[in-house]
């Protein structure tokens, strides 16, 4: 099978799920909002100058499924996703998939954005397979802490081989990447066709450069 492999956030959704999710948060009270708003904008700024400190992030952002029942967290992201991401999931980016789907090809999102979030957005879009920053749980809670390798940057590439080397059918031959973001040139510079997705000023020129197809999946 050919691997049609999707970045979630900017390029799937136009906007970012993980910044969202922290807005959504400060505005229902679930964290202090004045502080979470200034972190979140900083750490969002870095991500897009491509300076982010995954680790300082991931602690900033898993925290409040550490400090809150979970219960009223799964209930608080369906509300989420209906406001916040449902409206963001364009038309284009579903036929994107669709057509991959169409084609038989093994779909499969690779995003940073931990999977609490991402899971049941991969699930709105149909996909099956979901390669995530993974929270830590231990008995059935959160920590705050990470399980494993980030997906960010290099490590999503690290995870998509662990996936890869699970899946011995699947292979990287013939496989597409589709992202907006610099940060995962490392996975762009892997697959057989990389593809820019409304990409970043900095994505935009090397896909130039470098002679990659661009397309847009705003509607």
């Amino acid at each position: 099978m050919t691997l049609a492999i999707f970045d979630l956030d900017n390029t799937l959704l136009i906007g970012d799920s993980d910044y969202l999710w922290g807005r959504f948060l400060a505005a229902r009270g679930v964290v202090d909002g004045e502080h979470y708003e200034r972190e979140n904008e900083r750490f969002y700024s870095e991500y897009k100058a491509g300076v982010l400190d995954i680790r300082e992030f991931l602690r900033f952002s898993l925290r409040p499924l550490r400090e809150n029942d979970r219960g009223r967290m799964e209930a608080l992201r369906e509300e989420f996703l209906a406001e916040l991401i449902e409206p963001i999931m364009t038309r284009a980016a579903r036929d994107l998939v669709d057509c991959h789907r169409e084609a038989g090809d093994t779909l499969l999102i690779v995003t940073a954005t931990n999977a609490f979030v991402t899971a049941p957005i991969a699930a709105r879009f149909g996909v099956p397979n979901l390669i995530a920053t993974n929270p830590e749980e231990i008995d059935g809670r959160y920590t705050g802490e990470v399980a494993g390798t980030p997906a960010f940057r290099e490590g999503k590439v690290l995870r998509l081989e662990a996936w890869l080397a699970a899946h011995p059918k699947e292979d990287l031959t013939g496989s597409t990447f589709y992202t907006d973001s610099h940060n995962d040139l490392p996975l762009l510079e892997r697959v057989d066709r990389p593809v820019a997705v409304d990409p970043d000023p900095v994505l935009r020129e090397i896909a130039r450069t470098r002679g990659w197809p661009t397309l847009s999946l705003r509607d």
